[in-house]
This record gives structure tokens, sequence and C-alpha cells, in this order.
């Protein structure tokens, strides 16, 4: 039996000795970021993304040890553990194995074989099994006992097959087999609920479809247990046999219990009996159990790639592009209620507000443009932040003719993602940070600093209203949550943390802190004022040794009592720094930046016992660079002018866009016209893309030709393919459907249509009146 280290080293590729340091660090209390940064020679630099699968992976083989243990337990003390039982159970490596060896000691319900075990009929079921050449009648007329609720011949002859039935079901071995082979070949088929045609059309795909549940993408298979919840569909997985006319039954599948068994037809007056009883076996006993787990199982596998999808989303969304600390206008667009404006100065704070009503009905634009030009010279500010919601491209086109009129502003507006600025605007926190404003007014001042610094403002909100994820709602929220929370504090800790300007909710993501700590770290800033170094964190209440070890390396301190406190070299490493400094008789103003001369060191020379030579590398890495920020450059895209909404929009327009989610069958890109398209999988490259993740990412800006425009269903179908010609495109993407069940003809459209209409009513840009 393989160890959990050794289990996961070979799921990861990796050392056993890594795995193990990596969970005694773990089991320590120390983070992800932390290990990946500053333990790398204990893990021989294990990735960040090695340590996040393998912290999952140690919690499911941890919960798969304790249910062993407690099947274990239970089979003991009835008395039924043989040494084979118990080496069979401790070899099982999945919970499905576990679970098919735990079937026949599992306490049951009085079933109907134990109601027949009973009544006395074990003997007539063990006779009928090993004497086919006897009629079965015959034999059960000694067991008929009406005392026993055994009224006549038939009824013995059902108790007999109750109890062979669930004998022949209760095979860990052949379970797995028919498993096996039920994966392999199973169609899982949809078919629409009677008279809930209309009321389902989003879900109009898999109103008469089947496909191999083995190749099925899990996104359709939460867009058709999605439809099965709501009452659409109805779901079915069945064997290719018994969708054919001819056979109706799983004839392969029969006969596999049958060998498993031993049981050879020699056409005596018993095979006829117990051929149905094989039958019945399989339709009542194995497929019910099988087609639920092998449903189940894909489920999961659907759910954790709909997480990984998400959480990879969320992660590109938090790492985009800064615009800096500069002043900024955030405008909320809207038409009826107006624009929303808010000014925030170069750290973020809210300095002035305004309400401006550029478009129908009052249409006071002059008056709007005047009033911005006013906010804009009194605080310097350059740059506009535009929600995408409602009226967006107007007030985008308001901010356009601004600039033009009034170059001496040098204006410049910039629409952002404003998804989950009203969960943030009606949160606790937004309250207590903005109290004095408007929960309309909050969200504009979250779209400006939106654009300043994407993280520090996004990690407010909960990261399942960002709008980046595929099928969010359908997964399981404790699952999605944790998943989550590990990219926004991976996302955190890889940019680092101003301790003297970082919100509370940024703080409480930092490695080693939490919701009590942020909270006491900003109440001591507010009480003595910056903190002069990382040292001084000590004096916060309940910030002890090691959450100042596991921090402290994350927080940055400028201008602070020493360089170092800026940079992401940890404490613990400042006397290496120390060392360096002494070698080459330079300042530590000197050495920063230099990099000629930090390039002639050697990190050999200043390794000890405590500090290996990864750590090195990765200080003299940072003293070069100190404080860099991983984020890419700050870019926007250019929306056309006169393209404005789906009326303007023709088939063959080259655009430029921003995508705003990325999921297993293509992106969705906003081009400016209040509604998302999509970017076929087959439309992303000229060659075979597998993962869309590996041609685009969420916030990247993109060029892409319009090849289609459906404005009934208000859909827009893109490709990245410039050149191609639209039909060329479609045909590609037609390919990918579900494929009509046998015995069902009936021909659907596009399957990924379906998923693009599912996001396109949870994206699409709700009016604010």
């Amino acid at each position: 039996m393989k160890t959990i280290s050794q289990r996961i080293a070979e799921e990861l590729g990796v050392g056993e000795f890594q795995v193990a340091a990596a969970i005694v660090l773990l089991d320590e209390g120390a983070t992800v970021p932390f290990i990946a940064r500053y333990r790398k020679e204990a893990t021989h630099g294990l990735t960040d993304t090695h340590l996040r699968q393998l912290h999952e992976r140690l919690a499911q083989l941890r919960d798969l040890e304790a249910r062993r243990e407690s099947v274990l337990n239970s089979i003991r003390e009835q008395d039924k553990l043989t040494p084979e039982v118990e080496q069979a159970i401790l070899a099982a490596d999945t919970r499905t194995r576990l679970e098919d060896l735990y079937l026949p000691f599992r306490p049951k319900r009085h079933t109907k074989a134990a109601q027949a075990l009973e009544a006395g009929l074990k003997p007539l079921a063990d006779r009928l099994l090993k004497d086919p050449s006897q009629p079965p009648e015959a034999l059960a007329v000694a067991f008929v006992d009406p005392e026993k609720k055994v009224a006549d011949v038939q009824a013995a002859l059902d108790g007999a097959r109750e109890i062979l039935m669930e004998r022949f079901a209760e095979s860990p071995e052949l379970t797995g087999r028919l498993r096996a082979q039920f994966l392999e070949q199973g169609i899982l088929g949809s078919r629409v609920v009677k008279g809930q045609e209309e009321k389902g059309a989003k879900f109009a795909d898999y109103f008469a479809s089947g496909e191999a549940l083995k190749k099925l993408p899990g996104h359709r298979l939460l867009a058709m247990l999605r439809g099965q919840e709501e009452g659409i569909l109805r779901l079915s997985l069945d064997h290719p046999e018994e969708l054919d006319d001819a056979l109706g039954e799983a004839v392969t599948c029969v006969s596999a219990i049958r060998s498993h068994f031993r049981l050879v037809n020699r056409e005596g007056p018993g095979d006829g009996w117990m051929e149905e009883t094989l039958r019945q076996t399989w339709r009542k006993k194995f497929k019910p159990r099988l087609e639920n787990d092998l449903l189940k199982q894909a489920q999961e596998r659907a759910h954790e790639e709909a997480i990984r999808v998400f959480a990879r989303n969320v992660k590109e969304v938090l790492l985009a592009a800064p615009a800096g600390m500069t002043p900024v206008i955030g405008l909320d667009p809207g038409l009826r209620t107006g624009v929303k404006v808010a000014v925030v100065d170069a750290t973020g704070k809210v300095v002035a507000t305004d309400t401006i009503h550029p478009h129908a009905p009052r249409n006071q634009w002059r008056e709007s443009m005047a009033r911005l030009a006013e906010l804009a010279r009194r605080h310097g500010v350059r740059l506009m932040s535009i929600g995408n919601g409602t009226a967006s491209r107007e007030t985008e086109k308001l901010v356009t003719e601004l600039g033009r009129t009034m170059p001496d502003l040098g204006l410049r507006g910039v629409v952002v993602n404003e998804a989950g600025a009203s969960v943030y605007s009606a949160s606790e926190f937004a309250s207590q940070e903005l109290p004095e404003l408007d929960v309309s007014l909050r969200g504009a001042v979250s779209i400006a600093r939106r654009l300043q610094d994407p993280l520090a403002e996004l990690v407010k909100t909960d990261p399942k209203a960002i709008g980046v994820g595929q099928y969010q709602h359908d997964v399981p929220p404790r699952r999605l949550a944790e998943a989550l929370d590990g990219v926004v504090e991976d996302a955190v800790n890889a940019v680092g943390v101003d301790v003297n300007t970082a919100s509370a909710p940024l703080l409480e993501r930092v490695s080693g802190l939490n919701k009590t700590l942020a909270k006491n770290i900003v109440s001591f800033r507010d009480l003595h004022g910056p903190f002069p170094s990382r040292q001084s964190l000590l004096k916060v209440s309940r910030f002890g040794p090691k959450a100042f070890e596991q921090a402290a390396g994350f927080l940055r301190i400028r201008n602070g009592a020493t360089p170092l406190d800026a940079s992401a070299v940890h404490p613990e490493s400042y006397p290496v720094v120390e060392r360096i400094l002494h070698r080459v008789g330079v300042t530590i103003d000197r050495l920063i930046g230099n990099h000629t001369l930090l390039k002639e060191l050697s990190p050999r020379d200043f390794v000890n016992e405590r500090i290996g030579e990864p750590t090195v590398k990765d200080i003299l890495a940072e003293l070069e660079k100190p404080g860099r920020d991983p984020r890419p450059e700050f870019r926007t895209a250019t929306f056309r002018e006169g393209v404005e909404s789906l009326e303007d929009l023709q088939p063959g327009m080259i655009l430029e866009g921003v995508v705003s989610n990325v999921t297993n069958f293509g992106a969705f890109v906003d081009i400016g016209v209040h509604q998302d398209g999509l970017v076929h999988i087959s439309a992303m490259a000229h060659q075979f893309v597998k993962d869309p993740h590996n041609v685009v990412k969420a916030g990247a800006v993109v060029k892409v030709r319009v090849v289609e425009v459906d404005k009934p269903r208000r859909r827009i179908a893109l490709s990245m393919r410039l050149e191609d010609t639209p039909a060329t495109t479609q045909s590609t993407v037609k390919a990918d459907r579900p494929r009509p069940v046998a015995a069902r003809p009936s021909p659907v459209p596009k399957a990924d249509n379906a998923m693009a209409a599912a996001f396109s009513q949870a994206r699409g840009k709700p009016g604010r009146g």
C-alpha cells in the first residue's frame, strides 16, 4: 500500500521527499505562498501551483484514509473482517473501490432479499444456482409455506431470485468490471419533458440528443444537469445495446455477469429462469447504481473543471495591469438615473462626487461636459474610468468629445469591467469605508479604483461576483470558495502589499494574516501613523512571531527604516544582505539596482546552514529590481467609433475588444455593444486549440472579426482568425455539437450555442433605468 506522500508525488511528477517536506510545513501552519517563496530549500523548489494541488490532494487522501478506517471498524464490529477482506480494503486506492468492497458488509434496510432469507429460501436459491437441470417450479414446491409469507411457487421463486440478485450485485470485482465497461460505452441521452419546450427554449440543443459520457465535455454535462434540475430535460445513461431496437437490452453486460459467476447455459429447464434473473440483476441492481455512480463522478469532474476555469480567470483578472496610483474620475453610467461620478486622488481617497445627466431623458450633454472638465482641472485628473454597463458607450463618447474639445486637459477614457461593483457597494465593508456616500456613488468609486489597482479593489468583492466563471452556480459552494480563496491569496502575495496604504480586505489575504489581524493593523496605523519598519508590526495586537514569519516578506514599507522593507527580501534573510554588503564594500542604497555589481556575485558564496542557494538567488534578483510588480504593462482596448449596439454590427467587421471571460469552449469578448461576443474555440487560431487559456486570458486586448450576428437571440459569433471567411469559421463551429441519440433522429443546433446563451443571459448588461 502506497503512502499519501508516494501517491501525491507520483501524481504531481515530483519527488516523495519534496511532498513529505511540504506536508510537514503545511501541518505546521505555513501557507502556500510562504512555502513557495521562502522555503524552496525544504521543498526543492515546488511551485505555488504544485503546492496548491498538493494541499488539495492531501485533504482528499486524508479523507479517504479516514473513510478506510471507518469501514474497517464497521466490518470488525460485525466480526466479518477476514485477512483477505482487510488486505483488499487496505489496497483500495479510490473511494469508489473502497465503497464497492464495503457494499456486502454495509448495514442494509430490510430488503426483499433479507425477507426471503428470513423465509428460509436460501437453500432454494443455492440449488437454482448450482443445478439448472431441474425445473425451477419443481424445486420451489418444497419451500411453499404460507406461515412464512411464501404463499405459492411463484412467491418462492421470486424470493430466491431476490437473494441471487443481491448476491450477484454485491461482487466488488464484477461491479468494477461493469462500471469500467459502462463508462467506456455508456451514452448519456436527454429528452425534453413533454410540455416544457417553450419554457426551456435555452436548452433546445438538448431536447433530443445523446453523447458518449466518456467524451462529454464538462460544460455540456452541467448544462444538461441544470436542464434536468429545472424540470426541462429527462436524462438517462444507457448502454448502446439498450438503444438498439433489435436488442433493447445490454447483452454484453448480462453476459459479463454470467461469465463472472461461471454460469454455463446447458439448455436445461432452469436456464431460462436464470437468464431472466441475470437480466433483472442488470436492470434493477447494477444499472441504477452504476448510472448514479458514473453521473456523480462525471459531475464531480465537471465541477473540478469549472472551478479550475473560474479560478484561472479570477487570477488573470486580479493580476490585470494597473494604471497606477494617479487621480482618476470614475463614471458609473446610467440613463434615467444619470451617470454617477466619483473622483479619487493618487491614494484612492474620494475627493469629490457628482451626478450628471448627459443622456435621455434629460440630455444635459454640454452641462455634463463642463462639470467633468471642472472636476478634472481641480483635481489634476488625466484618466477617466468608465463602467461597462448600460450607457457605457454613450458615456465613453461623452469623454471622447470632452478630450477633443478641451485637449489641454489631456483626458483619456478607459472602459473597465464593473462586474461585482454593485455587490461591493452594498457590502458591509463599503458602508464602513464610505459611510457618507450613497450606494450608487460607491459603485463609481470602485470603478475608479479598479483602474488604479484592480487587485487592491477587487479583493473587497466576493470573487464569485467578478463574473468570469463557468457554471459557478452549479458547483459546490464550499469547494469553489476554497479554490478562489487560494487564487486570491496567491495573487495578493505575488504582488505584495503596502502595509501603510492597504485596506483591511487586502491585508487579510496576505500570508499568515486573517480578518482580525488585518483590522488590528489598520487600527494601529490609524492611531499611531505609518509603520516605520517591518519590525514595528510586532507591536500590533496578536501579531506574534509566527504571523510575522509568514507575512513579513509580503508586506512592503515604502520609504521606511531600510530599503529592504520595500522589497520581497524576508527579514530572516537580512543577515545575508549584510554579508553581501560587507563583501562588496558598498551601502545598501548603492547596491540596490546595481545590475553590474550584483551579476558579479556568486550565490554559493553566501549559502549557510539556514539559507540555501535558491533563496540567495531570489535575494540577488530582488536587490536588482526591488519590489518589482509581476503584472503586465497597462494597456486598453479602443472600441470602434460608431459601433455601439448590436444593430451596428456587420459580418466581416474587424474590431478591438477585451476578453471578459474564458471558458472551455471559447472566450467572450466585450466589443463595446453591451453584449459580449463568443469566439468559439475552433475560431481562435489556425491550428488546433485544446485549451482556450493557451491562446487568451481574461482582460487581454484582442482583435476579432464579426462572423455572425443573431439579433433576435442577441448572439454574436466572433473569430480571431481575421482573414477567414465567415463560412469557414461557421462550418468549423458546427462540428462541435451533441449527437442525436440512436433511435431518436433529430438533428440539433450547435451545443455550445446553448452555453453562449446561458452566459449571455448571466452576463448581459442590465439597465439601471
